[in-house]
Parts: structure tokens; sequence; C-alpha cells
């Protein structure tokens, strides 16, 4: 298979799922461009600020994207890549997007409220607890491993890191005045979006050029410290003034990279096909190296494909921004489907360069020590453009630009993530007594709270229930489809179309649980010790409520959904 080739058929399917699929669901939910939505109708200055809708689009896409649908594709390849486009195809358009437009449409129909309130309000108050506590503890898993992802990348060339995290670093740290500088502009001082846009990109690549010029050299403990400092301050920061500019500048390094890669392909094809073949089976079979096809792929490739905490960020920031509904599709849907693209990419990547689609015989044939999923798409990029003639200086200057791209939307994930836990943690003490006596309705005191457990858990080592992730991160999307179809149920609209992604997920999820609840019970029967043995129980342990939690909500949605209108 030609990578050339996939990569055209990827973006053609794309294109016509979200002009046929995208729109009928627009219609089927009632879009209504006329209705006021809460960015005006409850417009604080904080939280609720009406963005134009490319600054949204950056917002949410640069959120939404981290280095999930790098790392996901990258991970599942020894499948074969067949599965993994299909999967990402598939997945895509009518799960991924789907649940991304699906949240953020029911929460501008609910004053902008978090998933949680929506889950209250159309599915019952145990429910929404329940979902709350769990979506709350997701988030501190997604703040630890974010944090502690960000803080590698900035290590400098003394203290085990190079010069190009060191770069990464410097422009990082520049990004942040430009961002408020950009924003004060516009929305302060009423700059036309156009030229302060080309203004911004023109200062982006400055910071990219400083950086790399005048990388840093600094310990991970001190990144790590100055990360939680920044999303403590940056989480109760007024939108307008870091989380809007900020984003929608950071999406250009996206869209670079993207179109970068796009252009790497397309000229390395013409110049040498054999570079852009793909090297790794299209299919290795249902079970390989222990995993199963199902659920293993469909967990693995969750960004990219379908990820529970797109919905968390759908019904929890973009939300109170949005101007006009009719911008929901594009916004939600169409977000989505770009993140589908730079999953095909980044399975590209690791097709063209692995025999068997997995990540050791990439290190083996780079002659490396580590690598991790970053890496294999930086060094696949810059192959495709040394192979099209550019000299060594340019090649190492796009692996750094992948490198900083990387990093920068694992740190508005991270900032995203964090102003999230603060909605939810105070949503769930709101009107409460405890609440009102201890201050956690408080911004404040929620985004505190929130942050120190993220950053105790980061210190604790959250790679011992990190394996989890991929299923409890799935498993939110279970109830965020499950809010959809009760809500559209209760307004008189078609949600036939979520049954078949609720049922799916559900399965995925609760089998991934029991298998690797399976598999760590027989590593403690055969004799597991010291840190597998501690591992081994403090996942096993928590895979049960979990699955008791899967059950309830699957049950409680289950009977909303199912339960006979009452006679008028």
């Amino acid at each position: 298979m030609s990578a050339l080739l996939l990569i055209i058929l990827a973006i053609v399917i794309f294109v016509v799922g979200y002009l046929t699929y995208g729109r009928y669901l627009a219609k089927t939910w009632g879009i209504d461009p006329s209705r006021k939505t809460p960015a005006f109708e409850m417009e604080d200055g904080v939280d609720y600020v009406p963005a134009k809708t490319p600054v949204l689009m950056g917002h949410h896409f640069s959120s939404i994207a981290g280095a999930g649908p790098i790392n996901g594709p990258i991970q599942a390849a020894f499948f074969g890549w067949v599965p993994c486009f299909l999967w990402i195809v598939i997945g895509g358009i009518f799960f991924g997007a789907v649940q991304d437009f699906g949240a953020l449409f029911v929460s501008i129909r609910h004053e902008g409220k978090s998933l949680g309130e929506v889950i209250e309000e159309n599915i019952g108050h145990r429910t929404r607890i329940l979902f709350t506590v769990f979506a709350w503890l997701v988030l501190l898993l997604v703040i630890a491993a974010f944090a502690d992802i960000v803080a590698n990348s900035f290590i400098g060339a003394s203290f085990g890191g190079s010069d190009s995290n060191g770069s990464v670093a410097t422009a990082s740290l520049l990004f942040i005045p430009l961002a408020i500088g950009f924003g004060f502009l516009v929305y302060r001082k009423n700059a036309p979006m156009s030229v302060a846009t080309i203004v911004g990109v023109i200062l982006l690549a400055a910071c990219v050029g400083i950086g790399l010029a005048c990388p840093l050299n600094v310990s991970k403990n001190f990144w790590i410290g100055f990360v939680f400092i920044y999303i403590i301050i940056a989480s109760v920061t007024p939108v307008w003034i870091l989380l809007q500019p900020r984003d929608y500048l950071s999406s250009f390094l996206l869209y670079f990279m993207m179109a970068a890669a796009v252009i790497g392909i397309i000229g390395a094809t013409i110049v040498d096909p054999s570079t852009t073949a793909f090297q790794t089976p299209a299919f290795t079979g249902f079970a390989v190296g222990g995993n199963y096809l199902f659920p293993t792929l469909f967990i693995t490739i969750a960004c990219g494909a379908i990820s529970g905490f797109h919905s968390l960020i759908a019904s929890g920031t973009t939300s109170k921004q949005l101007s006009n509904e009719k911008d929901a599709l594009m916004v939600g849907y169409g977000s989505m489907l770009i993140e589908c693209v730079l999953a095909v990419i980044s399975l590209i990547a690791i097709g063209t360069l692995s025999v068997d689609g997995s990540q050791n015989a990439v290190k083996e044939l780079l002659g490396l020590e580590a690598i991790s999923p970053t890496v294999i798409f930086g060094t696949a990029i810059s192959n495709f453009f040394a192979t099209i003639g550019f000299g060594e200086g340019a090649v190492n200057a796009t692996k750094t630009v992948i490198m900083l791209a990387v990093s920068c939307f694992c740190l508005t994930s991270l900032d995203t993530g964090t102003r999230l836990g603060r909605f939810m943690f105070q949503e769930l003490f709101a009107g409460t007594e405890i609440g009102k006596k201890l201050k956690l309705e408080n911004m404040y005191v929620a985004t505190v709270i929130t942050a120190f457990f993220g950053f105790v858990l980061c210190l604790a080592g959250y790679t011992k229930v990190w394996p989890l992730f991929g299923a409890a991160n799935q498993l939110v999307a279970v109830p965020a489809f499950l809010a959809v179809a009760a809500y559209l149920k209760k307004i008189g609209r078609n949600n036939k179309m979520l049954y078949i992604p609720i049922v799916f997920m559900a399965c995925a999820t609760i089998c991934s649980l029991i298998l690797t609840f399976k598999k760590n019970i027989g590593e403690i029967v055969a004799g597991a010790t010291g840190t597998a043995l501690f591992t081994d129980v403090l996942q096993s342990i928590i895979i049960v409520p979990l699955v008791i939690l899967a059950v309830i909500l699957i049950y409680d949605g289950g009977k909303v959904l199912f339960a006979k209108k009452a006679a008028k």
C-alpha cells in the first residue's frame, strides 16, 4: 500500500462523511442558528465568553488532539494497518465525531453545563454523581500523565534530555506572552482577526526560531513544579486572555505539522516511491502477542477514532464559548475528523518504518535505546523530507517543530483538563452544606484541590494505573452517548443512531477491564513480587468498581431510553 494513496483516500472519505452524515445529524437533531447560545446568555468574562469561530475551532482542536492521535495508531499497528485504518475511519465518522458533536449540542441546550449536569437532568441524580466523581478521577490521571509528558519534553541536555527538548521549552515559554498579547489585541482592541492572525503566526515562527537558537537547560523537577503552577493560574484566568488565543495560535502548529506530513508524503512518493510504501503487513491476526484485536484495538486507538475525554471538553469549555449553534457541526464534528486525518498520518509513520508494526522494530532500525510514538512520528516525517533532498539542518528543524507541536498540545490538554476538573469539582459540591462550609464551590479552591491531587498522583507514579486509562477514558463515552440519546428522546428527536455506539463502547470497555483483571490475577497466582505484585493488586482493586460503575451507568441510562412515555 502506498502512503500517498492511503492519505488521499482518508481525506476524501472524511470530507464525504462530514458533508453527508454530519449534516444529517445537524438536521435530525434540530440545530437552530437563531437560538441564543450560553456564551451570550450567561456571559461572565471568565468561562462564558463568545469566541470567534476560527478561535473556538483552534481551542477545541488543540484541546482534543494532544498526543493521543499520534500514540494510539502507532501502538496498535502490530495488528496490521488495515484494521487500524478501518477503525479510524468508521470510528471517527460514526462514533467519535458523533460523540463530540452530541456532547457539545446537549451542553449548549443546557446552559453550557458540563456532561454531569446534563446527565442529572435527563437520566438521574445517582447517575450524575457517579459519573462526575468518575470523570474527575479520570481527569486527575490525565493531569498527572500530561504534566509528566510535558516536563519530559522540556528536560535540558545536561539533565538527560537534549537540545531539541530545550528548544521546545524555550519556544513554549515565549508562546505564553505571545498568546496573551494576541488575546488583548483581538478582544480588547478589536484588531482585525486576519491581521492579528498573520502577525501572530509570524511571531509564533519567531518563537520557534529563538527556541532552536537558544535551548533552555533545566531539570525535570523544575519543569514539573513550573507546569503545575502554570495550570493553576491558567485554568482560572478568563478564557479570552490565554486559553482562546493560545489554543487558536497553537492550532497552526498542528495544521503545519499535518500539512508538512502530507507534503512530505507527496514529495517522497515522487522522488522514491519505496520510501512511502508500507512495510507493516495489512493484517497480522486477531490475537497477537497475547493481545486480542477486540477489545485491544478499540481501546488503544482512542483519540483519532473516539475518546471519552473529548466529550468532557466539548461540554466543559467549548460549549461556553460557542457563538452560534450552526458552528457546532464544524467545531464538534469537523474537529474530530481533522484529528482522524492526523491518526492516519501516524499510522503511515509507523507503517513505513516498521516491518511488523512494532515499536521495537523501529528502535532496532534507528539504533536507539529508547523510543516513543512521538519520536517515531517525527522520524518518519523528517525522513520524507530527507528523501526529497532537504539538508540535515532542515530535517532536524522539522523534527523539533513536530516535538514542539506535540508538547504544545499536551500542555493545552493539561490546562483544559484542569479547568474541566475545576468545573466538575464545583458542580459536585454546588448547593451542599459541606460545599458552602469549606468553600468547595469556590473556583480557586476547586482548582487548587484538583491540581494538588494531580500533582500527588504524578509524583506517586501514575504509570502504575495508567494501563487502565484507555478503558476508563473510553468508558466516559458511554454515559456521553446515553446523555445525548436521553435528551433527544426527551425533545422527540431520532436517537437511534446512538444505540450501536453505546452497546459497542460498553462491550469494549467492560471486556478490556475483565481481561486486564484476569491477567493481573494470573500474575498474582503465578507468584508476582515487588513492584509487579503491587501494580497487579492496585489495578485489580480499581477494576472492580469501574466495572460496577459501567453496569450502573448502562442500567440507569437504559431505563430512561426504553421507558414508555407517560400518557398525556
